[in-house]
């Protein structure tokens, strides 16, 4: 597998040139330039967009328990034959479920990178479950992310024994499969593609790392899922609470991890702190609903050249309808 051209823009990590480039793709904050010419300053603002496009990632508790639990399995894993430990992510949606996953499998690609440069190896694999699934489908989007080329009347057999033997070869030990709640073990096909996913992880030597909206209940029933259950452990994933004065602590320190990214050259540090009980009523406490609004807002600011974040912007900003209605949201969901 060749390594992939990091000249390319298209950063789809659900192939392995577009996850390598995406994991190598990294946006500094922009340094305001020494002498303001016009021409400067444009460059400035342009790259300042360009950086408030990309979501910041923030060492969130999630984030570092997941890391701290998968080197350990890794580890765990290393030297296990069969039955190996896996684990899933799950909870409701903006709360950093596929952050946590993707910032995973990047800091576990670049540290091969690192470790072992120059070696023709595949240590992450990233795919998503498409919905309806059903078994073939996942040996072929496993195949879409090699690159692998499938004949129309190959059987699903002959896909995975060629995706095993290509990751086995690439010495990949880390399988992420996002998007896990569009997998029912219920259901006929779901039993079916929980089969797959298991035969996968029984032939390739790596741990498997599953991320989905409220799973459980798809994921632990009946024989299939008692397996699961004594196989994966369970983070699970929620909005953050403001209830005790440690849990507003914590949620007043991540407001300031996102404004200390900030790059507006009038706004001052400690401007969002003031505002940190108002963002959270924004949000519900939902960290990809702080992203977007935080950013938006720097976005605006710099768009409308006040160059600092005021109350009228955030009031401003249009944020997903689970920040906006969250009562709504959460009680729709399956109990």
């Amino acid at each position: 597998m060749s390594t992939p051209d990091l000249a390319a823009e298209r950063l789809v990590p659900t192939t392995w040139e577009g996850w390598f480039r995406w994991a190598h793709h990294q946006i500094p904050k922009p340094q305001s330039p020494a002498r303001g010419t016009p021409a400067a300053c444009e460059r400035y603002d342009a790259a300042r967009l360009d950086y408030l496009g990309k979501p910041f990632v923030l060492e969130t508790p999630t984030i570092r328990t997941v890391m701290t639990a998968v080197r350990r399995l890794l580890i765990l894993n290393r030297h296990a034959t069969s039955a190996r430990r896996g684990l899933i992510l799950e909870g409701l949606g903006g709360t950093g479920k596929s952050t946590s996953v993707t910032e995973l499998g990047r800091t576990h690609h670049l540290s091969i990178d690192l470790r072992h440069p120059g070696h023709d190896r595949i240590p992450v694999v990233y795919i998503t479950v498409p919905a309806p699934a059903t078994a073939r489908m996942i040996a072929v989007e496993f195949a879409h992310f090699l690159a692998l080329p499938i004949r129309s009347r190959a059987n699903m057999p002959d896909i995975t024994e060629s995706v095993c033997r290509t990751l086995i070869d690439a010495r990949c030990d880390l399988v992420i499969v996002d998007e896990i709640h569009n997998l029912n073990i219920n259901t006929t096909h779901g039993g079916e593609v929980s089969d797959q996913l298991k035969y996968l992880s029984e032939r390739i030597p790596a741990t498997f790392i599953y991320a989905g909206i409220n799973v459980r209940d798809n994921l632990f029933t009946g024989p299939r899922g008692q397996q699961l259950a004594s196989r994966f452990a369970l983070v699970p994933t929620r909005p953050f609470a403001y209830g005790t004065a440690g849990q507003r602590q914590e949620w007043d320190a991540m407001v300031a991890s996102f404004e200390a990214a900030l790059c507006l050259r009038q706004h001052r540090n400690g401007t969002l702190a003031r505002h940190s009980e108002y963002l959270y009523t924004r949000t519900n406490g939902r960290i990809g609903s702080l992203s977007t609004l935080v950013r938006g807002a720097a976005i605006d600011a710099i768009l409308s050249e006040k160059e600092r974040i005021t109350r009228d912007i955030l009031d401003d900003q249009l944020l997903d309808h689970a920040a906006e209605n969250p009562g709504a949201v959460e009680s729709s969901q399956p109990a």
